[in-house]
């Protein structure tokens, strides 16, 4: 089975999408397109990343991964085609990728090939494409340009450690209005020692991590870990985000006793 996935921040409103789809399409008209997400806030890669690395693995080997976020090529931000874990992957080296892999990519290929037009603001569908469609026809990548040894990194934001409290950051916020924290269950255990604690939300307090939403009444507080193993905030049947004031980017912290 032919898979590529598309990951984007074009909105369902204007023809970007229809267009790349369409392109490939009349190339290889029984290939399977799965939309990951075209509801990216404009640019932010670090949202791109989040959902996409949350995600990905899930999809067959042989997978095609296109990443249509921030795609403008330069000197200092190339555009790439990355084999890993016998996944392919073709976006701007923007930092995205760095936020994806945990380790260190096995192939890293920089695209020299030319582009389907004389416009270079539609990069997906005049470049990326035409790479994908190498793949699919089973030549190498190298054939596609260069190989390179690194990609562009861009840390995110860490939580702040002390020995008794563990200060994190809303990093993501869904459809529910959940909000998804850069503290990790591995983090949380490895500071926490077992020690009792509290999780502090603007004005507060919640003492249990539980396991499921359901396990607080409905319209309740209650903070898990997620199955992507962060740290999330939610209200059971509510909307988290709104009720708690709480926004990307603002702190949420963990206090543990002496």
């Amino acid at each position: 089975m032919l898979i590529i996935t598309l990951t984007t921040d074009w909105g369902l409103k204007d023809h970007y999408l229809a267009a790349v789809k369409g392109k490939i399409y009349s190339q290889k008209p029984d290939l399977n397109i799965v939309d990951i997400s075209h509801q990216i806030t404009p640019f932010s890669i670090e949202q791109a990343a989040f959902i996409f690395k949350n995600c990905y693995q899930n999809f067959p080997e042989g997978t095609i991964h296109i990443l249509g976020v921030s795609t403008e090529e330069s000197d200092k931000c190339p555009h790439l085609i990355i084999q890993h874990k016998r996944h392919y992957f073709i976006g701007a080296d923007n930092g995205i990728f760095s936020m994806i892999f945990d380790e260190k990519p096995e192939k890293i290929i920089e695209l020299e090939i030319p582009q389907d037009s004389d416009y270079f603001t539609f990069s997906t569908r005049d470049r990326f494409v035409k790479a994908a469609m190498h793949i699919l026809n089973n030549k190498p990548i190298e054939k596609l340009g260069g190989q390179k040894n690194e990609i562009n990194v861009k840390i995110p934001f860490k939580p702040a450690i002390s020995n008794n409290t563990i200060k994190g950051m809303a990093i993501y916020i869904d459809t529910y209005e959940n909000i998804i924290t850069n503290i990790t269950e591995e983090l949380f255990k490895s500071v926490g020692k077992g020690r009792k604690y509290k999780v502090l939300l603007r004005g507060e307090e919640v003492h249990k991590i539980q396991q499921s939403y359901n396990d607080v009444p409905v319209g309740e507080i209650v903070v898990i870990f997620g199955s992507n193993k962060h740290l999330e905030v939610a209200i059971n049947h509510g909307n988290a985000s709104s009720l708690l004031g709480i926004s990307l980017n603002d702190s949420i912290m963990i206090e543990f006793e002496d």
